[in-house]
């Protein structure tokens, strides 16, 4: 097992260096893809502007709050980006045009050879930036002083955040096995996540209740960002049972769905 592990380490650092190599050849690609974030983000961040002006708080959250919200949101999100983006491929097409064998024949776990083939995306890159940058520019707006152990905890919530929003992709991406597409039901899942871009106390509790415990974005963003701006601990003792509970159920409808796997011709 030993072994294994050292060999996909070395073939992901291979690939990783494949996919640096990808974006400097098309620096356009990236420059596009970054700018087309970057405008996003800039009118989300405008609108939140607008409503501040016009209220003093929203939820309970002032307007720094919800940039620090905003921003670390972005980190789970770009992470999760960077490595496992080609699973859109499996939801759009690869079942459906029978291309997906070829992941099968190769002499590494078939979901490894999937993701691998698309480590590294440069859009994701600009996510990371501009989720440090409002992170740390409303966090120091707002007089953040975390304490060691909130320091030494911040990047493992991250991690956990974007285990999650990957586990909530593969599920979906899966379902294709069955259903030969599920672009659309991925689109409606990605969508659902960006009500987590905003405080959870403006949602209904059914939304919110969605939000935490059936599509748990709440825990990739609003509930590590409540632990690190206030200090209670609340949900996010919840966040590794959350994580492990998403990845292991993902993980079984991948593999059952893989054993389902036909090809359908063409």
């Amino acid at each position: 097992m030993t072994r294994t592990v050292w060999r996909h380490v070395r073939l992901a650092f291979f690939l990783g260096g494949v996919g640096l190599h990808r974006l400097s050849a098309y620096r356009m690609d990236f420059v596009l893809g970054a700018g087309a974030f970057l405008i996003r983000v800039g009118l989300q961040t405008a609108v939140v502007g607008l409503v501040f002006r016009q209220i003093p708080a929203l939820g309970g959250w002032s307007y720094h709050e919800v940039l620090f919200l905003m921003g670390f949101s972005l980190l789970p999100r770009g992470l999760d980006h960077l490595f496992t983006d080609q699973l859109w491929e499996l939801g759009r097409k690869l079942v459906q045009r029978g291309e997906f064998y070829r992941y099968l024949i190769r002499p590494v776990d078939p979901l490894f050879a999937l993701l691998s083939e698309r480590f590294f995306h440069p859009d994701a890159l600009g996510e990371l930036a501009m989720g440090a940058f409002l992170v740390c520019w409303s966090g120091s707006a707002v007089g953040l002083d975390l304490t060691p152990l909130q320091w030494a905890v911040a990047p493992l919530l991250v991690l956990c955040g974007a285990l999650i929003h990957a586990s909530v992709k593969l599920l979906f991406a899966s379902l294709s096995f069955w259903t030969v597409t599920s672009l659309p039901s991925m689109y409606a899942a990605n969508q659902v996540s960006e009500f987590a871009v905003y405080p959870l106390d403006i949602y209904h509790s059914s939304l919110r209740a969605l939000l935490t415990w059936v599509l748990p974005f709440a825990f990739t963003s609003y509930v590590p960002c409540v632990y690190l701006l206030t200090g209670s601990v609340g949900l996010v003792v919840w966040l590794p049972v959350v994580t492990a509970g998403a990845l292991a159920v993902a993980l079984t409808v991948w593999r059952r769905g893989v054993n389902a796997y036909e090809m359908t011709g063409s």
